[in-house]
């Protein structure tokens, strides 16, 4: 029986309709979010694989509130805190689940979230799974978030933004960390898309702007893009943390990240701050070859192309795979209107880049 035969029709002719496909290694990969191109690192997949081989067991077992917090989890912990100056944090499954965490946990009766309209759909939801009081202001509009705060009764302010947004690739201002400490606000970061991307250190958006650290940020951030791993981390003043541990449902009930993800993403954290740098370096002249070659400047690895037609989206998506090319071709309602998003991943060839370019001008 098809239940939902009309709904997934009308998805066919919008152009909207999603499938999966199995990756191959045949074509070269701008679709991903493995900025840095670690799943590629043999090294760092073998050298967690010896040390996880070493221990009495190899996986976390239960939630890391029931005998499930291996040290592991606490050395990468400590870790992120060293390298993000922050006090305390937690590693979690995803960083779905750790916007979850945050936004349905932080903001309590009488509270107020001021979300970016362009923030992503994890947190959205989460807005709806508690009855959250969110008031959504315009993409990087500082001006309006000001006066939004400025008249609001709420016992408690929160603002959630992104370090670099996932669609569009433009970074959230550095004016925004000022409204937080003027309005008394707690401040939400998701790096999600900045972590391991810009900085000195290549920690994000707060080493990018050298922002001090102060109790009422949040950075979360995942392991599955930038690290190469798969899971996620918040990192905030000890407070915080001591709060998500007794109110946030997706770390309380939720089976603690695996031993080899959390090794792994530790093994990569070492391995961006030896290699800086050069991967700074390397960062650099890929957004030099898309300015060249498209027009286009970008602070991080993200690459929007407006096509604004879902059907032209899909074609030019589906003739670069045919030339050797997977880029990401992104539909309503993941962004307003549809464009071709190229990832300019490190995994990947400068030549390689500057080949899919030349053809993206071609087919536009």
């Amino acid at each position: 029986m098809n239940f939902y035969e009309n709904e997934l029709k009308a998805l066919k002719r919008s152009g909207r309709y999603r499938t999966r496909e199995v990756v191959t290694n045949l074509v070269h990969d701008f679709a991903s979010n493995d900025y840095l191109g670690l799943s590629h690192k043999k090294e760092l997949h073998e050298k967690t694989s010896y040390e996880l081989s070493k221990l009495d067991i190899h996986s976390s077992k239960a939630s890391m509130l029931v005998n499930g917090y291996h040290q592991i989890h606490k050395d990468f912990e400590d870790a992120l805190c060293e390298a993000n100056e922050f006090s305390a944090g937690i590693v979690m499954g995803s960083g779905f689940n750790a916007n979850i965490a945050l936004i349905e946990s932080l903001v309590r009766k009488g509270d107020t979230l001021f979300m970016d309209e362009l923030y992503h759909a994890s947190g959205v939801l989460a807005t709806q799974l508690n009855s959250v009081n969110v008031v959504f202001f315009k993409h990087n509009d500082m001006k309006e978030l000001r006066y939004l705060l400025a008249n609001s009764p709420a016992q408690r302010k929160i603002i959630a933004v992104e370090g670099i947004y996932s669609m569009d690739g433009d970074l959230c201002p550095r004016e925004v960390f000022e409204i937080a400490d003027e309005t008394k606000s707690i401040l939400i970061v998701d790096e999600a898309h900045s972590s391991g991307v810009i900085g000195k250190k290549l920690m994000g958006i707060f080493d990018y702007y050298g922002v001090e650290v102060k109790d009422n940020y949040i950075k979360m951030g995942t392991l599955g893009k930038a690290y190469g791993s798969f899971g996620a981390f918040i990192l905030a003043s000890e407070h915080i943390v001591e709060y998500l541990l007794n109110r946030a449902k997706p770390i309380i009930y939720a089976t603690s990240l695996s031993l080899y993800d959390t090794l792994l993403a530790h093994n990569s954290l070492r391995y961006i701050l030896e290699n800086s740098e050069e991967l700074k370096e390397q960062i650099k002249r890929r957004q030099e070859i898309v300015f060249q070659e498209l027009g286009v400047k970008v602070e991080g690895l993200i690459v929007p192309l407006l096509i604004a037609d879902n059907k032209k989206v899909l074609k030019i998506k589906d003739d670069l795979y045919k030339l050797g090319f997977a880029v990401g071709g992104i539909r309503q309602p993941t962004v307003p209107h549809a464009i071709i998003r190229l990832i300019v991943r490190l995994g990947e060839s400068e030549e390689s880049l500057m080949a899919l370019c030349k053809k993206l001008v071609e087919l536009k």
